[in-house]
């Protein structure tokens, strides 16, 4: 794995300024996976406006840059398939086979794509260039989704959507090396579900044990890992190496994505049902402010380069937010296909990439 350059803060080298040279001189773009509408919509991050649209395999879930940062993947989860991206020009490009690829995370030295196959209860370590299979691990869970890596990359913490839980994996050994549940909080008292809407109801009959775990990010100094909970209502604190639970910070209804700030100081929390991004302080440990988003349903997204912009896809309402990170206060709202979903800014600061919509390191 590449050295940690600033030990305090492992998101060091994706500051404001810090790009590539291999993407400086790519586009400005968004790519939006349309999940329901099997397209991709791509729009310009200066004028707002949709520059490209094209069509992909069955239900496209998230666009992931690739470990060397020159190519992003399209993963199409029902179609089997990931379909290429060349970022230099924003162009689709060939769409190789791929089984049940729902997200797609890469070892931190390079080696193996990992393609989380959330509908077959596995993850595949595939070539990252030819993505051929050559291992794959069963997980002890259903619904293996999200995850981040330890600051030295030597294990990975996964959140198991559908069985209240998170893995935690020994990335070099290829093997879950331990399940912790997170149905109830640090100090044992189990969360509420009254009063949900016929979604989260729906989401509960999925996930009985109260718990939803979705996104998952890792502390600016390595020590803690942060999980949504999408029916808990916030995000639970785990300390990776003792792997126990330290505690939980309530966000709002449908906590679900989680995007550091160009400066590592705060935490961007997506509450998808209550339409609220939760501004979190790694420092303090708590929600310092709340925006809003009238009718919104923010789920996936990233921060732009400059980190000006955080950019989340509408999930139900067929758009895509673009939110001023300066007082939260909505730039642009962008009509787009059916059911956006794991978008990805483009280029964005770092030196290589872990995966997901964007893990940079």
């Amino acid at each position: 794995m590449p050295p940690v350059v600033d030990a305090n803060d492992i998101y060091s080298e994706t500051h404001v300024g810090k790009l590539s040279p291999t993407v400086r001189n790519f586009p400005q773009l968004v790519y939006v996976p349309n999940s329901d509408s099997n397209t991709v919509d791509v729009i310009d991050q200066r004028t707002f406006r949709i520059v490209d649209h094209f069509k992909v395999k069955r239900q496209p879930q998230h666009v992931t840059p690739s470990y060397d940062l020159k190519t992003l993947f399209v993963l199409n989860d029902l179609g089997d398939s990931v379909t290429k991206i060349d970022p230099a020009t924003g162009k689709q490009g060939e769409t190789v086979r791929v089984k049940d690829p729902y997200n797609m995370y890469y070892t931190p030295d390079g080696k193996f794509a990992i393609v989380v196959a959330e509908r077959i209860h596995r993850l595949d370590f595939r070539n990252p260039n030819s993505m051929e299979l050559v291992d794959s691990l069963p997980v002890p869970c259903r619904g293996v989704d999200h995850m981040d890596f330890s600051a030295d990359g030597r294990y990975l913490i996964g959140s198991c959507e559908f069985s209240g839980s998170v893995i935690k994996l020994d990335v070099a050994k290829r093997a879950v090396v331990g399940t912790l549940s997170l149905a109830e909080h640090a100090d044992g008292t189990a969360h509420g579900t009254r009063g949900l809407s016929i979604r989260r109801a729906y989401d509960l009959r999925h996930s009985p044990s109260g718990s939803m775990p979705q996104d998952v990010k890792t502390s600016p100094d390595g020590k803690v890992f942060y999980v949504a909970d999408m029916l808990e209502n916030g995000v639970h604190l785990i300390d990776g190496d003792k792997f126990v639970s330290i505690g939980f910070i309530p966000t709002g209804s449908g906590a679900h994505g989680l995007y550091p700030s160009r400066d590592s100081k705060v935490l961007y929390c997506s509450n998808r049902d209550e339409g609220t991004i939760s501004v979190i302080s790694f420092a303090q440990r708590k929600v310092v402010q709340k925006w809003t988003i009238p009718g919104g349903s923010p789920d996936m997204g990233g921060v732009s380069a400059d980190g000006k912009v955080l950019w989340l896809s509408g999930r139900y309402t067929h758009e895509v937010y673009a939110i001023d990170t300066s007082d939260g206060h909505l730039r642009a709202r962008i009509p787009v296909g059916k059911g956006p979903h794991g978008l990805c800014v483009y280029p964005q600061p770092g030196r290589y990439s872990l995966g997901h919509t964007g893990i940079l390191r």
